[in-house]
């Protein structure tokens, strides 16, 4: 999983909610373009789609005629095959530019204003699912710069283009098609059930939606109606967008109150690096065990109850930073499989926190 989200990093990429795994939702630079991707045929014509229609639409109680219709109207994105395929080289690592993509004035402005607007809906929020307005308010800020850059592709199109025609040259091509057709499947069953045109929505060329970038069964399973309105809308409705993404963080265990990393330091006579690293960002270490494996915590993580991992961030040529993760930071790692991704959300989230005339 290290070298997995080290390679994703190094190319500004990220996993958003509900994946399964790394490639699926990776961000590409076409998703803050104004233009339309390029098109390619449609699948009206398509046996292999018609079929794959009528199959799913008795597994999940859809009209098979309402499906074949959507299906016909999804076209062949011939630019996201080559963009979901895993990089063929990877470039050096480097945290501190990773973080400045970030952490920069206008998103850190732009984060106020969203805290300010909807500070009532974060209060609830945090009442409601325990999860604090700085982690929303990163994610939301990271994922799509406040809803700036939510994508450009028919979320149709990319989703049907993923299950019929993903490459077969992808080391895991079997399994990611199999997960991309469950998307497409989902999908249908949301936009049948929030009655909505699938043909309108847009979304990241691997069908990540809305403000906080959620694929279809990340929607499912998560996605809340937090107003009341009988509808869940991640696209416009900004209640619905802070609930699910709170909610999101109480289903992965978020716990309130708890730090969610430590600065660390290292006893050299006593540092086994290799034993620290080895279960990767998964917090598996008490605390006497991590420090008697060289590691040199101060002031409140001393006090801390719950298992902690070693961190690290590479830097490029400079030596790599390290901070001793707990079970939040790995809560944020379930949104997207990053550690890079985490600190990036952790970052911002507290530099907009910050910056507010008044912290709520």
């Amino acid at each position: 999983m290290r070298i997995l989200s080290l390679i994703l990093i190094s190319l500004g990429l990220f996993i958003s909610a509900g994946t399964q795994a790394a490639e699926s939702t990776k961000k590409s630079k076409l998703k803050n373009k104004s233009s339309v991707p390029a098109a390619g045929a449609a699948y009206a014509k398509r046996p292999d789609a018609m079929a794959w229609a009528e199959r799913v639409a008795q597994e999940n109680q859809l009209d098979p005629k309402w499906v074949k219709v959507q299906l016909a109207q999804a076209k062949l994105i011939p630019s996201i095959p080559k963009l979901i395929l895993p990089p063929v080289q990877v470039s050096q690592k480097n945290w501190a530019a990773y973080r400045a993509r970030f952490i920069e004035p206008k998103r850190v402005q732009a984060g106020v204003q969203f805290w300010e607007r909807h500070q009532t809906l974060l209060k609830q929020a945090e009442q409601a699912y325990g999860v604090p307005p700085w982690l929303i308010v990163g994610v939301i800020g990271v994922e799509t710069f406040y809803g700036q850059h939510t994508g450009n592709f028919r979320v149709l199109d990319a989703l049907s283009t993923l299950t019929f025609d993903f490459p077969k040259e992808h080391p895991r091509a079997t399994e990611r098609q199999t997960f991309f057709s469950k998307e497409l499947a989902q999908f249908l069953v949301m936009t049948s059930k929030e009655k909505i045109n699938p043909t309108k929505l847009k979304g990241s060329y691997a069908g990540a939606m809305g403000l906080p970038q959620f694929m279809p069964s990340s929607w499912a399973n998560f996605a809340v109606d937090f107003d009341g309105d009988k509808h869940i809308d991640l696209f416009n409705n900004p209640a619905d967008v802070i609930g699910s993404v709170a909610n999101y963080f109480k289903a992965f265990q978020w716990q309130p109150d708890m730090p969610t990393h430590y600065s660390v330091k290292f006893d050299s006579t006593l540092l086994d690096m290799d034993a620290l690293m080895a279960p990767d960002i998964l917090p598996s270490f008490s605390l006497a065990n991590f420090v008697a494996k060289g590691a040199i915590l101060e002031d409140e993580a001393l006090q801390h109850k719950g298992p902690l991992a070693l961190i690290e961030l590479l830097n490029g040529d400079a030596p790599p930073s390290y901070v001793a993760g707990t079970e939040n930071f790995y809560a944020i790692t379930r949104y997207n499989w990053s550690s890079y991704y985490a600190m990036a959300v952790i970052d911002l989230g507290q530099a907009v926190a910050r910056e507010m005339p008044s912290k709520p």
